[in-house]
């Protein structure tokens, strides 16, 4: 569930890209000439409304939420206000790096690794597990990073946005599974009942 939640924007920006040029009154004509620019729009307010959300209900964000807030605030508004959809495009990659950077900055510190911190009140695992896990979180997101500007780069604005939606989320699912079947033989045996 948390997952949805987290692509939340994504799928408003998906949706908004593909059918919102529909909403838009002639008088904001600038908004039809290129879908990225609405879905762009609906992306900040989704993720307005996402944290928002967050905040009433646990009265408590999630620092990546606010990261995102920032992010899709920054890019999102640099590509409405000088009408560059580039920036937008470059959004996903910054936070992909950014996450990147904290999951090896923990490690190199010294200090617990950033995954550990997260997860490890729901799994016990080996220190050499949790080092293992945290590099592959850093190069999953630094490989995200990097596959979001070259389809941006090499594809037309279409396969970017679809990619932004259907790649993403299929490569997240496919790393949890794989994540899962790989720790899976590191998890404790349960206990028959008696």
């Amino acid at each position: 569930m948390k997952l949805l939640f987290d692509f939340f924007p994504i799928v408003l920006f998906f949706v908004t890209y593909k059918f919102g040029s529909a909403w838009v009154p002639e008088e904001h004509a600038w908004l039809k000439d290129n879908p990225i620019y609405l879905a762009t729009l609906v992306a900040i307010a989704a993720t307005v409304v996402q944290v928002g959300h967050a905040w009433i209900r646990q009265r408590k964000v999630e620092n990546m939420h606010w990261w995102s807030l920032a992010l899709i605030v920054g890019f999102g508004g640099a590509t409405l206000y000088l009408k560059d959809p580039i920036f937008i495009k470059w959004k996903p990659t910054v936070l992909d790096w950014l996450l990147a950077a904290l999951f090896l900055g923990s490690q190199a510190l010294g200090g617990k690794p950033l995954i550990e911190r997260m997860l490890g009140g729901q799994l016990e695992l080996p220190a050499h597990l949790w080092r293992r896990l945290n590099m592959a979180w850093s190069t999953f997101f630094v490989t995200m990073g990097g596959l979001n500007l070259y389809v941006a780069y090499r594809f037309e604005e279409t396969t970017w946005v679809n990619f932004k939606l259907f790649g993403v989320l299929g490569l997240t699912v496919l790393f949890v599974i794989l994540q899962s079947l790989y720790l899976s033989r590191y998890l404790p045996e349960p206990k028959p009942e008696k």
